[in-house]
């Protein structure tokens, strides 16, 4: 999937996104904290948010904010798991500005538009840890990897829909690089 620079949060952040990545803001309202992009053919999105600070160790503060996304999704107790975390380099990143940025691969069970049939993402998840702008920036990529019969997410999605890899979101990921600082109100 070829990628294409896009500025976010009217400039303030700039990242690589798939060429192909539409954006929701364009059909909807969408919070002021938030961007969020679809794939035109799959169920995949990417959700970038900047997030107050959660004043806690890492370990605690990816625990808070996957706990926060299952919440905001309705996901029933034990219908979500964080089944990787990873440090990621800091020579891997263009954001200068955070302490620390991990990757965190969770898989939730999650009903489309309150219906009852539930659906498996995967919830490929980069964390952005900035004390200084007591900030944490919060890059989601929704995956989903089982679509329940029942849902109305359950169509065929045709060969040449080419979906978004991990290798798309680990590249948004080491591209997500903080403009203008601020937006952080400092």
């Amino acid at each position: 999937m070829s990628l294409k620079a896009n500025d976010l949060f009217g400039g303030a952040l700039s990242v690589l996104l798939p060429s192909n990545a539409k954006d929701i803001s364009d059909l909807r309202q969408i919070p002021d904290n938030q961007e969020v992009f679809a794939h035109p053919v799959t169920d995949q999105s990417i959700i970038i948010e900047i997030l107050e600070y959660v004043d806690k160790d890492d370990e605690e503060a990816i625990r808070t904010h996957f706990s926060d996304l299952a919440s905001d999704n309705d996901v029933q107790s034990g219908d979500a798991i964080i089944a990787q975390t990873e440090k990621i380099p800091d020579t891997d990143l263009k954001m200068t500005q955070c302490d620390n940025a991990y990757y965190i691969l969770g898989q939730q069970n999650v009903s489309k538009f309150n219906e009852a049939a539930k659906n498996t993402v995967d919830m490929h998840i980069g964390l952005f840890r900035i004390s200084k702008f007591t900030t944490d920036i919060l890059v989601t990529f929704n995956n989903p990897s089982n679509i329940n019969p029942e849902s109305s997410s359950h169509k065929p999605v045709p060969v040449s829909a080419d979906p978004w890899t991990l290798q798309d979101f680990r590249q948004i990921l080491t591209s997500l690089a903080i403009v203008d600082e601020g937006i952080f109100g400092q």
